[in-house]
């Protein structure tokens, strides 16, 4: 009686005679590790699909000049009254000096994967009659392919950008009646250059695609007037996440205005918080009702199995022992049901990304279950059903063998 699978064999004897209750148990933690993980997978998914949206026509960090500003009148001494009225300046199109250099130290930094020299202002593009106002972007297209993944956005043309090129967004080029190998006329004030367009782009964002135009880094130069300048650096980092940080540390040691994605959509970050914090108390109550559920089941255990605790308790088992089986059967279950529940889940994705399209016919985002996660919900599981077993154990262990035998 008292070897090593003792526990075992008498935990799992008692699931199998109370079979219609281990299985409803069961079936409940499986449903509830299944909402779970589900839930989990899903707004993960959302998240990165909404990330990968967001961030794949913007860079993580923007390092760019300080915007100008009006030094106030310096006050007098004494009682003197002084009238002054401060107005803000119109900025104008600045430079990040030494750019070079500055590139090459901020590549060297730990986490950064790319950085992309800009040279941005606002354009008037002409075809024919028809104009359009449209934001130039001048770049080193091999850096800024980095930035944004640009060649997976090409929808027609090439990834191509020689001298006297341009890629366009496919608004921008439905509005003017553009197509790859026309031309496009693009002026600044004074400054006009002809372009030939070699592929059209689609940026995931409407407005982007109505306005830019892409150009190589020293046509839009000139064009912008800022002969060899540069007016921001893009940055794209390892972990998203860590923008904010960087940009707060480049803060610090550089007389530059640095700006964070998270900054910058300030109310995107706040809805992915509040998605994560509702999913988190979901899981919270999700896991609450499941160990509740095995703590019943083991109680009402407990108590129709009396006379078979007392009789063992009588024939030499030990408390240890008597614990350690209603410890294992929460642990059973607990195991049980959460495998079951990782299985149901992969269905319930499944049936997702089948059934649930968009208006294109493909699925409205990548969902799956990631091994760890599906571990992690077992791991989380199996816990919380030896935790639901300790205080029904504990009664059970503390029975006393001749009255439970008279019950």
């Amino acid at each position: 009686m008292r070897g090593i699978g003792f526990e075992w064999q008498v935990a799992v004897r008692f699931l199998r005679e109370g079979r219609f209750q281990s299985v409803l148990i069961i079936a409940g933690v499986a449903a509830g590790v299944a909402v779970v993980a589900y839930i989990s997978a899903l707004v993960t998914g959302l998240q990165a699909n909404t990330l990968n949206r967001t961030l794949g026509a913007q860079a993580h960090v923007v390092l760019s000049p300080p915007d100008e500003v009006v030094t106030p009148a310096w006050p007098r001494p004494g009682d003197t009254m002084v009238l002054s009225e401060t107005q803000a300046r119109a900025q104008r199109l600045r430079t990040v000096a030494n750019w070079p250099a500055l590139q090459q130290a901020l590549a060297r930094r730990a986490g950064v994967d790319a950085v992309s020299p800009m040279a941005t202002g606002a354009a008037l593009a002409r075809r024919g009659e028809a104009t359009r106002a449209v934001a130039i972007t001048g770049v080193e297209l091999a850096l800024y392919d980095r930035i944004v993944n640009l060649r997976d956005k090409l929808v027609d043309g090439a990834l191509r950008m020689g001298p006297g090129e341009a890629i366009i967004g496919q608004t921008l080029a439905r509005d003017l009646g553009l197509r790859v190998g026309d031309r496009l006329t693009v002026s600044t004030g004074d400054r006009t250059d002809t372009l030939r367009i070699s592929g059209l782009v689609d940026l995931g964002v409407k407005d982007l695609n109505r306005r830019v135009v892409i150009m190589p880094l020293r046509a839009a130069q000139s064009l912008l007037d800022v002969a060899g300048g540069v007016t921001q650096l893009d940055l794209r980092l390892a972990d998203v996440w860590a923008a904010r940080t960087l940009a707060a540390e480049l803060g610090r040691e550089l007389p530059y205005k640095v700006e964070s994605w998270q900054e910058s959509n300030a109310q995107l970050v706040t809805a992915l918080n509040a998605q994560t914090i509702s999913t988190t108390l979901i899981r919270g109550v999700v896991m609450v009702v499941v160990v509740m559920g095995i703590a019943s089941v083991l109680v009402v255990s407990v108590v129709q199995k009396q006379r078979e605790i007392g009789i063992l308790r009588a024939m030499g088992a030990t408390r240890a022992q008597i614990l350690r089986v209603f410890l294992l059967q929460g642990a059973l279950v607990g195991a049980l049901g959460s495998i079951a529940g990782v299985v149901l889940a992969m269905a319930m994705i499944k049936a997702f990304t089948t059934f649930v399209r968009g208006a294109d016919g493909l699925p409205l985002f990548a969902i799956t279950l990631p091994p760890e996660m599906a571990l992690q919900a077992v791991g989380v599981t199996l816990v919380a059903g030896v935790l639901a077993a300790m205080a029904p154990a504990r009664r059970a262990a503390r029975m006393d063998p001749a009255q439970a035998i008279r019950l």
